[in-house]
């Protein structure tokens, strides 16, 4: 069998040193000179002949994580890797999954083809913002989901009778499988984006009088779509305890303030994205040992569903569409 590497970016090296620690390897962080001009240039070792992971989120700062996580699957494919699979928890460029006007790109499929080209031969993904990502991709996608991960971790807080809340259409989905997971009903909220921070929540599918209410999405950028859910809520009568979880914690311009200013009960997140503002009052679940289980599988060629117990911790990769067993009420 072919000797297992995970490589690091910077993007998140705490979530690749969980991930490594949990398969029982070390963490090979690459080397990497950074230019006057803002050039990167990584260097990687010892993966001649290895079945390498690159673990890279393309989280803030977009364009940058995503040219050094480029740049080190084109490395590893230069130094001779057997096989090279990119790692991406956070896909960055994943809404631009269409054109909404003429003369517009399509971002997700330009930046899928360009991990393609560096050398990739696979891509795990968490919870990405499109569901069409695999079908834009030329190489095979394993899209991971943390929904499981982030139930246990409200299972003992959620109050009996908690609604659980889309903050728009686009997330109706996967407040179904959070639903599935925690057995209860689901409400949508139908909102309208006036621009990349302002939003407008209109109405609400679903009862939610007198009801405690969940409300997750895949991500937290501004936190407009949270605020202006939450408020709307209230409005039509929901118990004023609010939780939110979401999968990527993005938290960027005045996210955490807006977040501070609606006194919310708990925001849980996961560690696809590495947080630099400790002070707010956001609790992180880590997602290591989901990833560490489908990097042990596709390691050894086995199913996602049946992980491997030889290798590190035995938790089974939670793979989007399996049957889940309620944990809670």
């Amino acid at each position: 069998m072919m000797v297992l590497r995970i490589v690091s970016g910077s993007a998140n090296p705490g979530l690749a040193a969980a991930v490594a620690n949990h398969l029982g390897v070390e963490a090979d962080g690459c080397a990497t000179e950074r230019f006057p001009d803002g050039e990167l240039r990584p260097t990687v070792e010892n993966v001649c002949g290895a079945d390498v992971y690159v673990i890279q989120p393309t989280s803030p700062p977009v364009s940058e994580h995503i040219i050094e996580l480029l740049m080190l699957l084109d490395a590893c494919r230069r130094a001779r890797a057997a096989r090279v699979t990119a790692v991406v928890p956070y896909f960055g460029y994943a809404r631009q999954d269409r054109r909404t006007a003429g003369g517009q790109a399509i971002g997700s499929s330009v930046v899928a083809e360009a991990i393609t080209a560096a050398g990739a031969d696979r891509l795990v993904v968490v919870d990405p913002h499109t569901p069409s990502l695999e079908a834009q991709c030329r190489i095979p996608v394993e899209t991971l989901t943390a929904v499981p991960a982030l139930c246990t971790g409200l299972a003992d807080e959620l109050p009996q009778g908690t609604i659980v809340v889309a903050p728009d259409l686009g997330a109706a989905k996967l407040a179904e499988r959070y639903a599935a997971v925690l057995g209860g009903p689901v409400a949508v909220v139908r909102k309208y984006r006036e621009s990349g921070a302002t939003v407008s929540a209109l109405d609400i599918a679903g009862d939610v009088r007198g009801r405690p209410v969940l409300i997750i999405d895949d991500m937290i950028t501004t936190g407009a779509t949270i605020e202006a859910a939450t408020r709307l809520l209230r409005l039509r009568g929901a118990a004023p305890d609010i939780a939110v979880a979401t999968t990527h914690g993005l938290f960027v311009h005045a996210a955490a303030s807006r977040l501070r200013d609606l006194d919310l009960r708990r925001v849980l997140v996961t560690d696809t994205v590495a947080r630099k503002d400790t002070a707010t009052a956001v609790q992180v679940c880590s997602i290591a040992s989901t990833l560490a289980s489908a990097i042990a599988c596709l390691h050894s060629d086995t199913s996602l569903a049946q992980p491997p117990t030889h290798m590190g911790e035995s938790t089974e990769a939670q793979v989007i569409g399996a049957p889940r067993r309620p944990l809670v009420r």
